[in-house]
């Protein structure tokens, strides 16, 4: 909004909204091929028939901290309460490829997510989990493929086939590049993994989302709704287009894809992104791809509340927030939602603040009445002129991206990432103008601040992580550990599928960090421009 013209109102992505929509906004607008039904192309009002009348959205509360141990108590004070999906943080060192005990994980170890260092860990951190009845989600890019294994391994342990086994990892290195930074490789020997994940999983695990595309973490590093979707999109494109070049049919992998958004606070446009990037990803599939299997031109995905919309002033209005927010997701028609702790401005969930984010999402499927009936906003003058512009938008992003060829492209080039940063830039000059106003930072604030309860981070955890991941080392057939690492480093300098000679050397106690270091010998390091 200009500071001369108040009556001019704008979306998040700068698309003008107008005081009123009338019939006439709908003259040459054609219901059969915007809308269809509920289960039927081009999917704008849900991937299913029945939506949320048959089935809720999977409840999937992302947890992760310290040791095994504790984040497994916490997946299980989560199931307690009513959580129907787990979703893992990982710590950073984990997320890098580093064990607990190299230098450069000092500090880190346990912060932001759980420490896995071993098959050990992972067994800890599922003890007495029901692998063959519950999903869970990873975040985890650069070490998807290990995280996966380890998974993997655990549940063979446990007497559970690995065709039954069912979750996500996110693998989706890409963005790493553009928003997030924990990256390894170089994108191109990125790339490889990511489809090498692919063609192992359509053999081994069936029933796995070898992917979740994310536009969440582009959008917590500034972008716009449009450019989130548009952007993720495109790095979607990138992910067929290199899976097609290894020689993979797409009907193998793309029923197994699945995607990540953001949920922020301008909630008719959040509801027009989603129902627009269903939209535009059943094109995407069946105009460029040609694929054949009606399920691999759905567009799946699991929603979080935005991180970045959180404030550490007055706490709780948080809680206002990630409802506004998760309701957006379930009229979008998400297959799975994640709602923030309203402390996370300040630390990592309390149990307190943890239970009542999934409370939220309870209220909304249970009392609000929005899941009677399947897009409830459809036919909506605004919505369906808002779904248009936002697709209308994200189309000439990727038109122009394709234009450069292609994401990977775009990320080396930095086009994605200046155009991040501009929108970035103007969000936060709309905040200190005023122009943007948010409650309790630039408006209705207090000079009073009271103490917040803060989740605790024992500084002996780092010790003890240490020392087990050290024990490891010791206790395990180091000849037999080193002939697998070999097999693997074989492998990544040929053609092979690197995870099969991976899962024998994570099965023989090979650590997270010695797998990385081989990666990372044959393939090399990014160096950011």
């Amino acid at each position: 909004m200009s500071e001369d013209d108040h009556d001019l109102r704008r979306t998040d992505s700068g698309i003008e909204i107008k005081p009123l929509y009338t019939a006439e906004d709908m003259v040459d607008w054609d219901p059969t091929t915007k809308l269809g039904l509920p289960g039927e192309a081009p999917y704008t009002r849900g991937i299913y028939p029945t939506m949320y009348r048959g089935k809720h959205w999977t409840m999937r509360q992302y947890a992760g901290f310290g040791t095994a141990e504790a984040t497994n108590k916490r997946f299980k004070f989560l199931l307690d309460a009513g959580q129907t999906g787990l979703s893992c943080a990982f710590d950073l060192p984990t997320q890098m490829g580093y064990d607990s005990d190299h230098p450069r994980a000092e500090g880190e170890v346990g912060k932001v997510g759980v420490a896995i260092d071993s098959l050990a860990d992972m067994r800890l951190l599922l003890d007495g989990l029901p692998l063959d009845r519950v999903t869970t989600s990873m975040t985890i890019n650069s070490t998807a493929a290990v995280l996966l294994l380890l998974y993997m391994l655990v549940g063979e342990e446990n007497g559970v086939p690995p065709s039954s086994l069912r979750g996500t990892i996110q693998n989706d290195i890409l963005k790493e590049y553009i928003a997030r930074g924990t990256y390894i490789y170089p994108p191109r020997a990125s790339m490889r993994i990511v489809t090498d994940i692919f063609s192992y999983c359509a053999e081994h695990l069936p029933n796995w989302n070898t992917i979740s595309i994310s536009g969440y973490h582009i959008r917590e590093a500034g972008s716009t709704a449009v450019q989130e979707i548009a952007f993720t999109l495109s790095n979607a494109i990138a992910y067929v287009e290199a899976a097609l070049r290894a020689g993979l049919d797409v009907d193998t992998f793309a029923p197994r894809i699945s995607f990540f958004w953001n949920g922020h606070n301008n909630l008719f446009e959040e509801v027009a992104k989603f129902r627009a990037a269903r939209r535009m990803w059943w094109k995407i599939m069946d105009e460029r791809f040609h694929a054949k299997d009606e399920r691999s031109k759905l567009l799946r995905f699991h929603t979080q509340t935005g991180g970045s919309t959180l404030t550490a002033q007055q706490p709780e209005n948080n809680i206002v927030r990630v409802a506004i927010q998760a309701l957006a997701a379930v009229l979008g028609g998400t297959q799975s939602l994640h709602t923030n702790g309203f402390d996370e401005a300040l630390g990592l969930p309390t149990e307190n603040a943890a239970k009542l984010a999934l409370r939220t999402q309870q209220v909304i499927a249970y009392e609000s009445g929005v899941t009677d009936t399947v897009d409830p906003l459809a036919g909506s003058y605004f919505i369906e002129q808002l779904t248009d512009q936002v697709e209308e938008a994200a189309w000439s992003y990727i038109d122009k991206i394709d234009g450069m060829g292609g994401a990977v492209m775009g990320i080396e080039s930095g086009f994605i990432q200046d155009e991040i940063e501009h929108a970035a830039y103007e969000y936060a000059r709309g905040i200190d103008s005023g122009n943007r106003i948010v409650v309790g930072v630039n408006k209705f604030v207090e000079e009073e601040h009271p103490e917040a309860d803060v989740f605790p981070i024992d500084p002996a955890l780092q010790i003890a992580q240490v020392e087990r991941v050290r024990k490891v080392r010791e206790e395990r057939d180091n000849n037999a550990v080193k002939a697998a690492l070999l097999d693997l480093e074989s492998a990544a300098s040929g053609s092979s599928n690197i995870l099969v000679p991976m899962k024998i050397a994570l099965s023989r106690m090979a650590t997270l960090g010695e797998v990385s270091d081989v990666l990372r010998k044959v393939m090399g390091v990014y160096e950011p421009r």
